[in-house]
């Protein structure tokens, strides 16, 4: 099937039999460009390649794993599993890739795991765990539902009706509520109404991850008819795993595009840096801080918004119709920076591994809860990456990155400081 019909389905993983077959090993996938780069230290992209150093962990060896399994070449093994979840599908190799020979690396990638599923071998043992979680409690650490929405501070109200609809999350719902608090206080000290669903369910982020599709593909769909019904023209999200499968995995899972939701979909420092510029939020008191910021990988390079295709591809890999795609280069990577430059006191230092090319935090898309050993490693990289530039803190847009950094300087006795950014934010803010 290297020539005609294809679309971007994830679900059937012959869509992308032209990309694995042609892949090259030419290690784009591995290696930051090294014209991003100063050198030899920090040079490296994919966390699983450079965790594990063997082939089959880095997108190269998936690539032929997928071919293998599609000629019925390689039957299912525990190392096999070991190797298509022991990665947190940060995106890296995708832009990487996409550089070079436009091979959709993420989506095979994708589609491997929810092969993996249909096949009745995969998920690993942790992630069923949570999947029952999410069916049985809503959320995915399996918390009392009833308790969702007990972060609310005295004194702010969620408005009966409002254009602005904040999604909240589990991570800040149970886990994180600092940041679920300084959001509202945030929209507050704006003058911004907002809405809180009446009976928010998780977002399914971890069902797609894992490759359990039929499950997230209900959720999602449950979950866009709410905020349909809402009435909301706006969806804010503080989380950018959340984020990411608003934007783009609830479309891809529906074959529609993001611009068909019916609303908006919006990060906190997409909001908040439009509230800043057009004068709504003033930021002045002094946070006093040498910072560099972590680009969390799904509100960067996974984040851009998702347009179905299908159509006929011909000699030299040539597709009609055209194609757009997904490089990861115009995810929000601007808004955040301007908000940290326009707190007073902050001194912004950018790590070596920045924007496209940045280096994951470990913890998502199944990878904390199934390798937390890996997940815990790839921090402690971040972090030694942030003290190399001489950061004080380090500052990120996602409760999964704080959570799995915080893990790390706990662990390790260090004093570098972790926030999210809306933290920061409130605290310029407050009286």
């Amino acid at each position: 099937m290297l020539k005609g019909k294809v679309k971007l389905d994830v679900t059937k993983l012959e869509n992308f039999e032209y990309d694995m077959s042609k892949c090259i090993k030419c290690k784009g996938c591995y290696w930051v460009d090294h014209i991003y780069m100063p050198g030899i230290k920090f040079s490296t992209r994919c966390p699983s390649a450079t965790r594990y150093l063997f082939d089959s962990y880095g997108a190269y060896g998936k690539m032929r794993i997928g071919m293998a399994m599609l000629e019925g070449r390689m039957d299912y093994s525990d190392e096999l599993l070991k190797t298509l979840y022991a990665c947190t599908l940060c995106g890296a190799c995708d832009v990487g890739c996409k550089r070079n020979l436009d091979l959709e690396i993420e989506l095979a990638l994708e589609a491997l795991r929810i092969k993996a599923v249909k096949d009745g071998k995969g998920p690993m043992p942790e992630h069923k765990k949570v999947a029952q979680n999410i069916i049985t409690k809503h959320n995915r650490f399996g918390a009392p539902h009833e308790n969702r929405n007990k972060w609310l501070p005295e004194g702010i109200k969620p408005s009966p009706q409002a254009d602005v609809l904040y999604f909240v999350g589990c991570s800040a719902a149970y886990t994180h509520p600092e940041i679920a608090q300084a959001t509202v206080k945030i929209l507050n000290a704006a003058g911004t109404p907002f809405m809180l669903m009446p009976d928010e369910w998780c977002c399914g982020n971890m069902l797609y991850s894992v490759g359990m599709v039929d499950e997230a593909k209900k959720l999602a769909q449950r979950n866009i008819d709410a905020v349909r019904k809402s009435g909301a023209k706006t969806l804010l999200l503080s989380c950018a795993e959340g984020y990411r499968m608003w934007k783009v995995d609830y479309p891809k899972m529906l074959n529609i595009p993001t611009a068909d939701l019916g609303f908006r979909v919006v990060h906190l420092v997409e909001f908040i840096d439009e509230l800043i510029k057009k004068g709504a939020l003033k930021l002045t008191k002094r946070v006093d801080l040498r910072l560099t910021y972590h680009d969390s990988c799904s509100l960067s390079r996974l984040s851009e918004p998702w347009v179905p295709w299908e159509g006929e591809r011909g000699e030299w890999g040539m597709v009609s119709p055209k194609l757009e795609r997904r490089r990861g280069t115009n995810g929000v990577y601007q808004q955040p920076r301007d908000i940290l430059k326009a707190i007073p006191g902050v001194e912004l230092v950018e790590m070596i591994r920045m924007r496209e090319n940045a280096f994951c935090c470990g913890a998502g898309r199944g990878t904390l809860e199934a390798f937390p050993d890996f997940a815990l490693w790839a921090a402690e990289q971040r972090l030694v990456e942030a003290k190399e530039v001489g950061a004080e803190a380090i500052v990120s847009t996602c409760p999964w990155c704080k959570d799995n950094f915080s893990r790390a300087v706990n662990k390790n006795g260090g004093k570098l400081k972790v926030y999210d950014i809306s933290e920061l934010v409130l605290a310029s803010i407050k009286e």
